[in-house]
Order: C-alpha cells, then sequence, then structure tokens
C-alpha cells in the first residue's frame, strides 16, 4: 500500500499581485512557498511518495527547487491542466502510474497551503482507512450563514456542527479517480475542489479537524499573515515555550 501526496502548484499568482514570480514560489524565511509545503510531506514518515502538479512555464525551475532543498519523495512534476479539476486530475494520474496496481491513498493539497504539519498528514491517512476519506477542515470561530442569489438568508447552521473546509483532502485513489472520470464523461471540468466532486457523485466525506492558522496564501494579505505566524513558531522553539 502507498500513500502519495498530489500537490497543486499551478496558479500564477495575480491576486498577490507579485511581477515575476507565480505565488508558490515567492520566498518567506528565505525559503519559497510550496517548499515550505512540501517539506511538510517530505518529512511525514507516512508519506512514500509526492506528485506535483505546476504550471508548464515553471516546471524547470520547480525541478531546481526540489534539488537544491534535497526533496527525496517527489516521484513526478507534471503540467496543470486548463482548470483546477483537470490539473488533479494529471496529478491522480501520475499517482496512479507510481502506484500501478497497488491500493493507495491519495492527499491532495494545495502548494500555497504551508501551514501544515507531519501529524496532521498521519492523521488523514488513518481517517481514510477508517471512513474512506478525510478532509481536513478548521472549526470556525463565527457564525456561517448560507444566502441566496439576492442577498438573502436562507440559512444559519449551527456553529458547533459547522466547518471550513480546507485542506488535504484525502481518499483512496481508486475513488477519487473513478469521481473524476464521471465528472469527464459527463463533460464537466470545473468543479471547484475534491471534496465537491466526491460529494457530487454520493460518496460519504469524513471532517478532520486541522490547524486553525491552515490558510491558503492568495493575497498580500495571507502573505504576511504567514510570516508572522511562522516568526511567532520560531520564537516559541528560541524562548522554549513549545
Amino acid at each position: 500500500m502507498m500513500n502519495i501526496g498530489v500537490i497543486f502548484a499551478g496558479g500564477v499568482g495575480s491576486r498577490m499581485h507579485s511581477r515575476d514570480l507565480p505565488k508558490q514560489f515567492l520566498k518567506i524565511h528565505d525559503k519559497p512557498i510550496i517548499i515550505h509545503t512540501l517539506s511538510h510531506f517530505e518529512n511525514c514518515a507516512d508519506i512514500d511518495a509526492v506528485v506535483v502538479v505546476c504550471v508548464k512555464e515553471w516546471i524547470d525551475f520547480l525541478n531546481s527547487l526540489i534539488e537544491k532543498h534535497h526533496l527525496k519523495k517527489i516521484r513526478a512534476v507534471v503540467e496543470g491542466g486548463k482548470t483546477g479539476q483537470l490539473s488533479i486530475y494529471n496529478g491522480l494520474c501520475a499517482a496512479k502510474e507510481i502506484a500501478k496496481e497497488e491500493p493507495s491513498i491519495v492527499l491532495i493539497h494545495d502548494g500555497v497551503r504551508p501551514l501544515i504539519n507531519p501529524q496532521l498528514l498521519s492523521q488523514n491517512i488513518q481517517n481514510v482507512k477508517q471512513f474512506g476519506s478525510s478532509i481536513t477542515g478548521a472549526i470556525v470561530k463565527e457564525t456561517i450563514v448560507e444566502i441566496d442569489d439576492n442577498g438573502g438568508v436562507v440559512l444559519v447552521p449551527d456553529r458547533a456542527h459547522s466547518r471550513v473546509a480546507k485542506a488535504p483532502q484525502s481518499f483512496w485513489l481508486k475513488d477519487i479517480l473513478d469521481a473524476h472520470q464521471k465528472a469527464l464523461s459527463e463533460n464537466i471540468h470545473d468543479f471547484i475542489d475534491s471534496c465537491t466532486i466526491m460529494k457530487h457523485y454520493g460518496y460519504s466525506l469524513h471532517m478532520t479537524d486541522g490547524p486553525y492558522e491552515n490558510i491558503k496564501i492568495t493575497t498580500p494579505d495571507d502573505f504576511y499573515t504567514m510570516r508572522a505566524i511562522l516568526q511567532v513558531k520560531e520564537d516559541a522553539q528560541i524562548y522554549g515555550l513549545e
């Protein structure tokens, strides 16, 4: 059995307003965001292999970073597709080639979501084994409301039973591939994320609570938030607070 990370690093960072680099290659603490993310998978004993999906023009640059930072578990860097769904499908197909016929779990994760840890990855794997899936979430700190197209409130869920869906989102490889192939057969290419496509095709989903700070680095505000969180963690180590 194999546990394979499928990391999506295909964006170009238009909301980050960086002139030259896609957001996943911006540096924090002298290390690109994507390397922060990949290092957690590298350092997790339960992860056997990693596939990275990257925008075509930056694959060579990413490969140079992988070599520079001595990341040994990355088995493939593949080109992204026209949509996020198609990019993840490319990554899943690469994972299938690595796993061959071996039953495998895939952990689908955003390259710009670096504030995770190896323990969260291991918990995802265990929950897939127990429940069939694992959607990393975060407990909400404010009330969530669902609205209609005119701004009217149609639902106010109980906060205690509400979560924000984050990543990794983890499944048996055969199940998530089956869902993607059904979507392609129906000419659907724009599911927003993996839990959405799995729910659409009738799979049951299990939520795994993760760290609240597990943010996706999309805007300049996110970038500075991550930098502050890493500084706090570093200070805690220096001053013996952990």
